[in-house]
């Protein structure tokens, strides 16, 4: 993401059309186009050294910063092992979760995923693991996933800011047994501790603005963009248009203003304990 969003706006800067930068290239216009979104990487750093020339950069210190960007952007990260267990769009979200600095996310449905305890998260996979005709080895290889994933909110350096807002009724819908949900429930309460963990309960009580499908923002900081990614059939869509991002900050904005202080939420969860 951040090698495309350079050269797209050394391209823009130097007035290049996206033909005109790749004519007599080695690489197409589509594929300058995936590189500036994101969603590919250039094969070669000559690929890149041929673009960087033709849009006049010649300054050294700037060619080896792209150059050692462009290095990490063909490193594979540790999901790339796991993409046959991956929806369709999950590995992409996964690396931009890694990369993230903070996640804004609403999920009324289950426990937010990066919040779940093991138990829980297998549970789930296990619920459909009849329907979905999936493999014990798939659930296993989606249940080390998911806890991989979490570690990047106690990683040394540089942890992820989490920002959840759970409706209540996600929280209340037991997944596996009392005992599977009692640990959860004590793990969220232990997460929220974290000085960069904010979970936030909405009352299923309350009247308040409260859509139907989970999202999530994630933000990495200038001169990146927003992302959020939203779950549609069979899969998750990725999106980083203004409009998009705007919409579902104001969502966001929303849903926090009508849910419980981030003060309230262990009354609730010891509550949720006792009741279970």
């Amino acid at each position: 993401m951040q090698l495309g969003w350079e050269l797209k706006r050394l391209r823009d800067r130097a007035g290049f059309t996206l033909a005109e930068a790749v004519d007599g290239l080695t690489f197409s216009t589509t594929k300058l186009y995936r590189v500036e979104n994101g969603l590919s990487a250039l094969p070669k750093v000559a690929d890149l050294r041929a673009l960087l020339g033709r849009y006049g950069v010649e300054d050294e210190e700037d060619v080896d910063f792209l150059a050692e960007i462009h290095r990490d952007s063909l490193n594979r990260g540790w999901w790339s092992l796991f993409r046959s267990v991956l929806p369709s769009g999950m590995g992409m979200y996964i690396g931009l979760e890694s990369g993230a600095h903070s996640v804004r996310a609403w999920q009324p449905n289950v426990v937010f995923g990066l919040l779940q305890t093991e138990r829980y998260a297998r549970e789930l996979f296990l619920a459909t693991k009849p329907v979905e005709e999936t493999t014990t080895e798939f659930v296993e290889r989606g249940v080390h996933v998911r806890m991989e994933r979490k570690r990047a909110l106690t990683r040394r350096d540089d942890p992820l800011e989490l920002w959840v807002i759970q409706d209540e009724a996600s929280l209340r819908r037991v997944v596996g047994s009392p005992a599977v949900m009692r640990e959860q429930y004590e793990e969220i309460l232990s997460l929220a501790e974290l000085d960069n963990v904010t979970v936030q309960i909405l009352p299923m009580a309350k009247a308040s603005y409260r859509p139907v499908s989970n999202f999530i923002l994630l933000e990495f900081g200038a001169p990146l963009p927003t992302v959020v990614q939203s779950d549609v059939a069979d899969g998750v869509e990725i999106s980083d248009k203004d409009t998009t991002i705007w919409s579902f900050s104001r969502r966001f904005e929303a849903l926090r203003a009508g849910a419980l202080a981030p003060g309230e939420t262990p009354a609730i969860l010891q509550q949720l304990v006792r009741e279970v």
